[in-house]
């Protein structure tokens, strides 16, 4: 078996090197030839496509995050080579979302084992942006944009802008086209879901699936902040999600247009401000490593 890790050395602050120690050991020992691909943030994709083409992997694992997870998915797109999720970023949702084992070495142990393969949905946006995890508009892309300009990370930094933006909330107005309707609505957030969660654990779209051929429009109509302040950060996750200020449209291809051009943010990177954003589903276009447990849980 020939396995190729694409590894972001910088994402979530973690040091990859002790892991990567382990991995080449493991795989060393058990006569796995592997090559280690790692970015810099200069022609990333030019580079992980070239030795891909040249080293003709059976199975490539992801070590990073949620964004090192995305940026592989992207790479493999026109290929049929499965790949896996080593959790190594700072929040890992999307691995949390599909069930992979917390422990770095376990995960690669299931991606070296398993011949087990999900079919993950992968979402484009305006026919040259991805998503695998969550995009949206409105307060929380203003608060990843002012996250991303932060040294710290964790909760305590990300309630600390939810709070600071939530103070000057701008109520969004967007038009949804999907499933042959068209309807208007007004928010202070619209999310783009293909799962359920954003990785801090708060949770925005319960009945969501990230293998069943649709995504979410999710509009937040609003938060109820004082109860959440109150209740402070040990509740956070819970209080923000309240059933009766959330509206949810599942679909495989939507328009959205807002009101005035609104900023965008994808898996925790801001695109830039749009005032219409199309978007459609790519029905099981990531081959992923998993268990059946882990599919079996995904899938309830």
């Amino acid at each position: 078996m020939k396995l190729l890790f694409v590894v972001n050395p910088i994402s979530g602050g973690v040091d990859k090197k002790p892991f990567l120690r382990e991995a080449e050991s493991l795989c060393n020992n058990y006569g796995i030839e592997y090559s280690i691909f790692k970015t810099t943030g200069v022609n990333d994709e030019e580079g992980v496509k070239k030795i891909i083409d040249e080293f003709q992997p059976d199975k490539v694992a992801s070590v990073g995050g949620d964004g090192t997870t995305l940026f592989t998915a992207i790479a493999l797109l026109e290929t049929k080579i499965p790949m896996g999720i080593i959790p190594l970023g700072s929040a890992n949702g999307m691995a949390v979302e599909l069930f992979v084992n917390p422990k770095p070495i376990e995960a690669l142990k299931n991606i070296i084992m398993s011949d087990v393969i999900g079919h993950l949905d992968l979402v484009k946006v305006n026919g040259e942006h991805y998503s695998i995890h969550i995009g949206d508009v409105g307060i929380n892309a203003q608060i990843v944009e002012a996250y991303d300009k932060d040294e710290n990370r964790g909760m305590v930094t990300y309630a600390k802008y939810f709070i600071d933006e939530v103070k000057k909330v701008d109520l969004i107005h967007v038009s949804i086209n999907a499933n042959g309707k068209s309807i208007d609505k007004s928010g202070i957030m619209v999310c783009i879901c293909n799962s359920r969660k954003y990785g801090t654990g708060v949770p925005i779209n319960l009945t969501g699936n990230p293998m069943d051929g649709k995504f979410e429009i999710v509009v937040v109509k609003k938060i109820d902040t004082n109860s959440i302040i109150k209740a402070g950060l040990s509740k956070f996750e819970e209080g923000f999600y309240d059933r009766e200020n959330i509206e949810i449209l599942s679909t495989d291809k939507a328009q959205l247009s807002f009101d005035k051009p609104r900023l965008l943010q994808l898996d925790g990177e801001v695109i830039g401000k749009y005032k219409d954003i199309d978007v459609e589903i790519l029905s099981g276009g990531v081959n992923l490593i998993s268990t059946k447990n882990s599919l079996s849980s995904i899938v309830k």
